[in-house]
């Protein structure tokens, strides 16, 4: 039997959970490796997983979802999210109003919109309170819409660092805080610290080896953690099966990050070729961020979106890290697609693309940063990134060709998550 959208999206998901399996026949399909489209095809399902990919067979037994007048490709994966925080005037106020659990239901709708946007799968690189190792149990049962998720929980810092919770606060209200929250001074507060996220249930672990652009303090670049320090990190993450991401923009914080042997740095703003070199020599991941620095730039004009001291770091941010990404990209460093969702609006992941695009990445290989690549970097190359039999049931559909026209990822029109159906036209 075939059923077109005009199907009720119960009755898809009633598909994707029965026994019997499940046919998505595709006008077009992305094969991601070869960066060529297959035409006609039709994906079988079962379990969540996929099972083959033929030419279509009209009239084929089974259950099948219409896709012709489509053209279908991998569930995109997203390598640098926050889905429990979206920026805004009220950020820095919020934090003395907003408990846990506001920061959890809120990350609930932003979890949905980032499913909805076809984003099938998220590294989440930092937190408070662990709320994301929460959302993500919530979206594994099934109580909450929301993307594959992968989380650092808490990202590990220094004092007075750019994970330092309590940067900007009045004395009294500071405290001190140690490795029990993640804040680190020495290479035994590093183990603790890694120790702790293992505890919490953390799937990977994020640290700031830099300074940063919305904390309140003074730096965007200077080194926060010592060669040392980052050593102990990973080895500690490495005993643990963790990854490990690291927020970087300094090219001396960059430099200490890559020969302490993280997985991969994040934004890298003012990368040099030295860094570069390096990043080549270890196969260091690159995530460039860009949208969050083309927001944080056109936030910066808005008087009082950000406090003063955020917004004369903010200013200039944009520009720099488009510049980075062209040159990282000709220079044949790794990259990995990531969005630093949260600080522009949930949702509105695909517009990295364009940004990739306009650095002189071709469609392509924008597709590729956030697919194939992006499985390698989680570690699960082998399930995740492509449609290919027996690799989960990831798969998206919009209108038209996005390596002509790479805008077309921002309307996406059909989300599948694991074989199950969360939005269609």
């Amino acid at each position: 039997m075939r059923y077109s959208y005009a199907a009720p999206l119960a009755l898809s998901l009633l598909f994707a959970n029965s026994a019997q399996a499940l046919t998505v026949d595709c006008g077009h399909l992305l094969d991601v490796k070869s960066g060529k489209w297959r035409d006609n095809v039709s994906v079988v399902i079962d379990q969540g997983k996929i099972v083959s990919i033929d030419a279509q067979q009209p009239g084929g037994a089974g259950d099948h979802i219409d896709l012709r007048a489509y053209n279908c490709l991998p569930g995109l994966i997203d390598s640098h999210t926050h889905l429990t925080d979206q920026f805004g005037p009220t950020t820095y106020s919020d934090q003395f109003r907003l408990n846990p659990a506001d920061y959890a239901i809120r990350g609930t709708v932003y979890a949905k919109r980032t499913l909805q946007a076809g984003f099938t799968t998220v590294r989440n690189l930092g937190d408070s309170n662990n709320v994301s190792i929460a959302l993500r149990k919530a979206i594994d049962a099934g109580l909450v819409d929301g993307p594959r998720m992968y989380t650092a929980g808490e990202p590990i810092g220094s004092t007075g660092g750019h994970a330092d919770p309590s940067d900007g606060y009045r004395s009294d209200l500071a405290g001190d805080p140690d490795a029990m929250h993640s804040i680190i001074n020495g290479p035994a507060d590093a183990w603790k610290a890694v120790r702790q996220h293992y505890k919490d249930g953390a799937d990977l672990i994020k640290i700031m080896p830099s300074g940063g652009v919305l904390d309140e303090s003074r730096s965007v670049d200077n080194p926060q953690l010592t060669e040392e320090e980052i050593k102990a990190v990973v080895a500690a993450a490495h005993d643990y099966g963790f990854t490990v991401a690291a927020h970087a923009h300094g090219a001396e914080a960059i430099r200490r990050a890559v020969v302490g042997g993280v997985d991969s740095i994040e934004h890298g703003t003012f990368m040099d070729e030295q860094d570069m070199k390096l990043m080549k020599e270890h196969g260091t991941w690159y995530v460039p961020t860009v949208i969050a620095g083309e927001t944080a730039s056109a936030k910066a004009q808005i008087p009082g979106y950000y406090p003063p001291q955020v917004a004369s770091k903010a200013a200039g941010i944009g520009p720099k890290l488009i510049d980075t990404l062209g040159r990282a990209y000709k220079y044949g460093i790794k990259i990995a697609f990531g969005t630093d969702a949260g600080v522009y609006p949930h949702g509105d992941n695909a517009q990295e693309f364009s940004y990739m695009v306009q650095a002189g990445m071709p469609a392509i290989e924008t597709i590729r940063a956030a697919t194939v690549n992006a499985a390698e970097l989680l570690k699960h190359a082998d399930t995740l990134g492509q449609l290919a039999p027996g690799y989960a049931a990831d798969l998206i559909a919009v209108k038209g060709d996005p390596l002509q026209d790479v805008k077309l990822l921002q309307h996406v029109e059909f989300v599948m998550k694991a074989g199950t159906v969360y939005k269609k036209p």
